[in-house]
């Protein structure tokens, strides 16, 4: 038997281990599987080239509880060690740079955790344990070796009488984490991290139909038929998917097998994705993955956090900040690469060059994916549109790339369920829609309800209309303002449809330039300055004779503000203020001006304010009360 120190001069890292990881503890099993996983597929790769005696076989890891023992114990059949490497392995390497660590991460290493750090894996152990066993035996000839370490820089190392092939540690759990000898505890952990392991798990046993028995049919002596019961087998319980669907070529796949996956990813959701995006790059880096499209309709708050970031199979975390851009965040799947650089606790991104490139590959191939689904089968992309366009109107905000490539698939649906591309759109209108100046104006609505009657004035003069109902419609319109040439967007409700897209034909006024200035001094001795801006307009003698609209820009900051923008305006900066728009060629508007009592007068004012306010949806509360009251009154 052997006996020494562990090569480190510092001799309190193991309670350093202990107290910076502890609000991370519960990765040691991930780290002691990923341990027996690459020594098993390091034997794989040794017996395929013929460096090894030893038969591969079928190799699994086993996790085990001994409960009364108060011991957990990890087994692989992989390449196992002689007793030259553990010592080499376990006493050296794992703290070649324990000091430096110290230096670096004595204020930090809370934060920044270490495990992964100066091969630090297997030593994430002493989180939980209070002392380890290594008890293991060499794919050669070489006799077994048994470790043991209480948590101390002391440590044995002896021979075992293990014969078979690979690793087992064996954890005594402490008294503060007897938790983990708990079935339930293990059981989730290894769903959360090792769900997706390249070797199958083994926890325990369970019970299953014998596939071999087929019961037989019994019949009574009156002649009644039963069957026997079913024969049930007891088998390993394997945890994992050794082999999920990422780490497959496209080709092998077909629409179940991608469905399965995400049903087999999300068990609770019992809503279908709408379509997937495989990814499967190897140069100039390495990564594989499918991201799914789940049904978002109008929420933007979608829980993120669904994408699952692995590494080889290894479950590393859910915040894909950084490597996935982040309108894609919305999305669900997997993402698996060697190439993203982690730091020691394998938990956390780092700034770098990569990421910055795989950020960029996924952009682009989401991208070139929603084109060949728009150009393969527009009517099912148009049918799909209400429950992507979120993430697609996200990335042209936030991604100028996918700006650019998103024109050929971005859409554009009228009040009427006709959907245009920009460039269809841009010819469709351009004759008919452009101004006195030469700018393209886009019309749109927001609320197809509650804009009907802007909307069906629009529509009589020919005019296309979009609906454009998204939470973050207005910054959308702005980026496309300023990116396209000579276009303006204006909602139909903005202004009296005259005014929104200005032509020279413009109509005349019945009034003179006397009474129209009687008529403003008289209405703004009864309409309320702070809430509307009176404007006088000559328009068809049929149009309503009051119409309330809200200036675009006004508008349009307040709901920029609301969806987070809006630059350096605070939230309180835009009051509700609206324009009234009186139509001075309205009969109802002459009689207004002629009528000679000031009673009748502001009567009929305030009544058509209100029925301008009513179809906006403005009138409520009291006002509303006194309206309608007044309303059966005038009809008496």
């Amino acid at each position: 038997m052997t006996k020494g120190s562990i090569n480190v001069s510092v001799e309190n890292i193991f309670p350093l281990i202990k107290k910076f990881l502890y609000s991370d503890h519960e990765i040691f099993l991930r780290e002691l599987i990923s341990n027996g996983t690459d020594a098993t597929l390091k034997l794989k790769h040794l017996t395929s080239i013929g460096e090894s005696k030893s038969e591969y076989g079928n190799p699994q890891i086993e996790v085990k509880i001994d409960k009364e023992g108060k011991k957990l114990h990890v087994i692989d059949q992989g390449l196992g060690m002689t007793a030259e490497e553990v010592e080499k392995y376990i006493n050296q390497v794992a703290f070649s740079g324990a000091e430096e660590f110290l230096d670096k991460y004595k204020d930090s290493a809370k934060d920044s955790g270490i495990i992964g750090h100066f091969g630090l894996g297997f030593y994430s152990a002493f989180m939980v344990a209070e002392k380890v066993e290594i008890i293991t035996k060499s794919h050669t000839d070489a006799p077994a070796a048994h470790w043991t370490c209480d948590g101390s820089p002391e440590f044995t190392l002896e021979a075992s009488d293990r014969t078979e092939r690979g690793t087992e540690i064996i954890l005594h759990i402490a008294d503060d984490s007897t938790e983990f000898l708990e079935e339930a505890r293990i059981s989730a952990l290894l769903q959360k991290y090792n769900k997706f392991m390249p070797v199958p798990i083994k926890f325990g046993t369970k019970e299953i139909n014998d596939p071999e028995h087929e019961p037989a049919t019994i019949t009574d002596k009156d002649g009644k038929e039963t069957k026997e019961p079913q024969r049930k087998i007891t088998v390993d319980n394997i945890v994992n998917n050794p082999n999920p669907a990422w780490t497959k070529q496209p080709t092998d796949l077909n629409d179940e097998d991608y469905k399965n996956f995400y049903r087999e990813l999300y068990p609770m959701q019992f809503e279908e994705p709408l379509f997937n995006i495989h990814l499967n790059v190897d140069y100039p880096f390495n990564l594989t993955g499918i991201l799914y499209f789940p049904k978002m309709g109008q929420d933007f708050n979608i829980q993120k956090d669904k994408i699952q970031l692995y590494q080889n199979q290894v479950y590393v975390t859910d915040n894909v900040e950084g490597i996935v851009p982040e309108f894609l965040t919305m999305l669900r799947g997997v993402i698996d690469s060697p190439d993203i650089p982690l730091n020691v606790s394998r938990s956390y991104l780092q700034a770098d060059g990569a990421v910055k490139k795989i950020s960029s590959y996924i952009t682009r191939k989401v991208a070139d994916k929603l084109k060949s689904l728009f150009n393969s089968n527009r009517e099912d992309f148009e049918a799909k549109w209400n429950d992507i366009k979120i993430v697609i109107e996200y990335g042209m905000l936030s991604e100028e790339k996918f700006f650019e490539k998103a024109n050929d698939f971005a859409l554009y649906p009228t009040v009427d369920g006709t959907y245009y591309t920009y460039d269809e759109l841009f010819n469709k209108i351009k004759a008919n829609q452009t101004d006195k100046d030469g700018k393209l104006v886009i019309l749109y609505a927001s609320d197809k309800e509650a804009q009907h009657a802007y909307i069906e004035t629009a529509k009589a003069k020919g005019y296309e209309v979009l609906l454009l109902d998204s939470p973050i419609v207005s910054h959308l319109i702005q980026k496309l303002e300023s990116s396209k040439e000579n276009i303006n967007f204006a909602r139909v409700d903005g202004d009296h449809i005259n005014k929104l897209i200005q032509k020279e034909d413009t109509e005349i006024s019945k009034l003179t330039e006397e009474q129209k200035t009687a008529l403003e001094t008289l209405l703004k001795e009864v309409i309320p300055s702070e809430k509307f801006m009176v404007q006088l307009e000559a328009m068809d003698s049929e149009a309503s004779p009051f119409i309330i609209t809200q200036p675009e820009f006004m508008r349009r900051m307040k709901e920029m503000q609301q969806t987070g923008g809006g630059g350096m305006f605070g939230m309180g900066s835009f009051p509700e203020m609206y324009n009234l728009v009186v139509n001075t060629n309205s009969k109802l508007v002459g009689e207004i001006l002629e009528t000679k009592t000031k009673n009748k007068q502001e009567r009929l004012i305030n009544q058509s304010l209100d029925l301008a306010r009513l179809s906006q949806g403005l009138l409520k509360g009291e006002e509303l009360t006194k309206f309608i009251k007044r309303s059966y009154e005038m009809i008496k």
